[in-house]
């Protein structure tokens, strides 16, 4: 593959990150992840407190051997535990940090001085203006393929708008599980891509066999938006469960939403609902089942350690 400026600003062989995953990302998977040339990043909000958090971290740094390794914050109210999750990672000298769901401003001012490079989730051009102007080092375009919370646009869309008016690399999120994809995106003028559902199905990933299987058995059409889980448009596999709950709030939900002075306490309790809902399904097999996953499950065809993905997608 051609040499890309992400592979220039995290220093790593393949022009990929391997994405965040709520409750998928692991130690392991993200120390065979970088031991096969490409970046990873994983949720801060993986771990029940700082300590594990750093733990992790110190033993993914000891047995890994390359550059690239990130941290995901959610930057928005909802997480309360946004300082001392940064003060961590500043800490420990993570190589990058990608933030989702809120202003970034607070994380990149904090971060500059030392050299933690700052990645923004954006999903259309104003935002990415903004965090252009703020400083972010590069722009995430979530396009409406990705897993979990996706854009409006398309690739073919949003790569070119971001990169018409944006001084920063553009990294694409969504959609893509081959190499010829990644080839498609970067051609496009991506400088790397964010990829994360084809690492579901992983070996070294702790979910359940239920949820890794049904990554092969599902494709890009059993692909649903639901608002349920956090109130934000959520993707997931459109199980038994999934169509018989809907997809949408109910309309007591909707009214409350959109309340001002309760709104913020909304969001919190129905991102922290479904959250609940989603780690359930993730460790267990009931028939309340909620498996987030993108289109691009469509490429997953078996269960197969880290190395042989990352093979898959780069060779």
């Amino acid at each position: 593959m051609k040499t890309t400026s992400l592979i220039q600003l995290l220093k790593i062989k393949h022009p990929i990150i391997m994405a965040p995953m709520f409750l998928v990302t692991n130690t392991q998977m993200m120390i065979d992840a970088l031991n096969s040339g490409i970046a990873a990043c994983i949720p801060v909000l993986n771990f029940r407190t700082i300590e594990e958090f750093e733990k992790a971290i110190n033993e993914i740094r000891n047995k890994s051997n390359s550059t690239g390794l990130g941290a995901n914050l959610i930057v928005n109210k909802s997480n309360t535990k946004l300082k001392a999750q940064l003060d961590s990672c500043i800490r420990l000298k993570v190589d990058f940090i990608i933030t989702s769901l809120g202003s970034p401003e607070f994380v990149i001012n904090k971060c500059k001085p030392y050299g933690i490079k700052v990645f923004c989730d954006v999903i259309e051009e104003n935002y990415a203006i903004k965090v252009t102007e703020l400083g972010a080092d590069a722009v995430i375009a979530v396009n409406k393929d990705a897993g979990g919370h996706a854009g409006k646009l398309s690739p073919e869309e949003i790569i070119p708008l971001l990169n018409k008016h944006c001084s920063i690399p553009v990294i694409s999120a969504g959609g893509v599980g081959t190499k010829d994809g990644i080839d498609r995106i970067i051609n496009l003028g991506a400088a790397g891509l964010s990829i994360g559902s084809p690492f579901i199905a992983c070996k070294e990933a702790h979910i359940s066999k239920e949820y890794k299987q049904a990554c092969v058995e599902y494709g890009k059409d059993d692909i649903v938006m639901t608002t349920k889980i956090s109130g934000t448009p959520c993707t997931v596999i459109n199980t038994a469960y999934v169509q018989k709950t809907g997809t949408t709030q109910n309309w007591l939900e909707k009214i409350m939403s959109k309340n001002k002075k309760i709104k913020k306490w909304v969001k919190m309790i129905t991102y922290f609902k479904g959250m609940k809902s989603v780690e359930n399904a993730a460790f267990s097999s009931t028939y309340k089942t909620v498996w987030c996953a993108g289109p691009s499950i469509e490429h997953t065809e078996s269960i197969l350690p880290i190395k042989k993905i990352i093979e898959r997608l780069t060779t």
